[in-house]
């Protein structure tokens, strides 16, 4: 499948600010399942672009706008072709339990078999497996035990923006029920390393099929799960739909949890308020919007996600912090 995404970012700030420094994670990988055939990354105001590899491999944009500005505009355009789904098995032997304790799987996948982040036990997510005896599922073996999981999930939870934010909790969603896709990765990503299953959180796009049933908002970014399985690789697993990750999910980047892909992240100097607005779109190639087009609907997404970031007071007084606040 060839898709076409356009991610539009657009911070607007009271008054003039002196100076942006900013980090983007929104170019989609390359590997086996999804071909990168084009990316360009545009800035307003227009300034030098910088690229970096991060520890997980994310190709990671930086850029300075060291002049004064009212509004920082970031516009990243990719086409991707992604493969067809991969058939699993139905489930696996439980000596895959025997071959997650490995000390190869252990040391190999350290970093995403720790809590991390967003993505750690708390009495809430305790009582919340206790309550839906989650525990039990270990009984199967990892892969069937997985996808229960992202079933239970799936029906424990109504898909609602604006409950929760982007650096909230997972006690947040769990005591609300209710959440984004950002929020049902987090709670999964907990309970499967508690288990001793690597798992890591995949921030990307999906291509929404609203008829096929999916819950997520066509107009914003994604996030889903992926678990380290020894005999099958990594397999994604997309809670929020209850669905295997497949060619309408396109990967952006991996890391242990949000905090590590944000899609920008960033600093500015000055003492206004600044203000965040997001446009996604995700189209088939033969049917992607054209930039007027696209530009108008953005438009329209501007004003429903747009937050205010109030400054911040002590020391970063004049340094306040820029996070993306779409949530995934």
């Amino acid at each position: 499948m060839l898709l076409e995404v356009r991610h539009v970012t657009q911070y607007h700030y009271a008054a003039p600010v002196r100076e942006s420094l900013m980090e983007v994670w929104m170019q989609p990988q390359k590997g086996a399942r999804q071909r990168l055939v084009s990316f360009d990354l545009e800035i307003d105001p227009a300034t030098q672009l910088f690229s970096y590899a991060d520890t997980f491999g994310n190709a990671v944009y930086h850029f300075d706008v060291p002049q004064p500005h009212e509004r920082l505009t970031i516009v990243a355009r990719s086409a991707v072709e992604t493969q067809p789904d991969i058939p699993l098995p139905e489930a696996l032997d439980m000596g895959e339990w025997d071959r997650l304790r490995s000390d190869f799987v252990q040391g190999d996948q350290f970093d995403f078999l720790r809590e991390h982040g967003f993505a750690i036990q708390t009495d809430l997510l305790r009582a919340f497996a206790a309550e839906h005896e989650i525990e039990r599922l270990r009984a199967r073996d990892p892969l069937s035990a997985v996808r229960a999981l992202a079933g239970i999930i799936y029906e424990s939870f109504a898909y609602e923006t604006g409950v929760t934010e982007a650096d909230s909790p997972i006690d947040e969603a769990l005591r609300e029920r209710r959440g984004v896709c950002q929020d049902f990765s987090h709670i999964m990503l907990a309970i499967c390393r508690s288990w001793g299953i690597p798992a890591r959180y995949v921030s990307g796009y999906l291509f929404t099929d609203r008829e096929g049933g999916d819950r997520s908002d066509p107009d914003a970014t994604h996030a889903w799960v992926e678990v380290f399985l020894p005999s099958l690789r990594w397999v994604g697993f997309d809670p929020t739909n209850n669905v295997l990750a497949g060619e309408r999910h396109i990967a952006a980047a991996i890391g242990r949890d949000y905090s590590d892909v944000p899609p920008s992240r960033g600093v500015y100097k000055g003492d206004a308020e600044s203000q965040l607005a997001v446009g996604v779109s995700v189209r088939r190639a033969r049917t992607a919007l054209t930039e007027p087009e696209f530009l108008k609907v953005s438009q329209l997404n501007f004003s429903r996600n747009a937050r205010r970031r109030p400054p911040l007071g002590g020391p970063l007084h004049d340094q306040q912090q820029q996070q993306q606040q779409q949530q995934q």
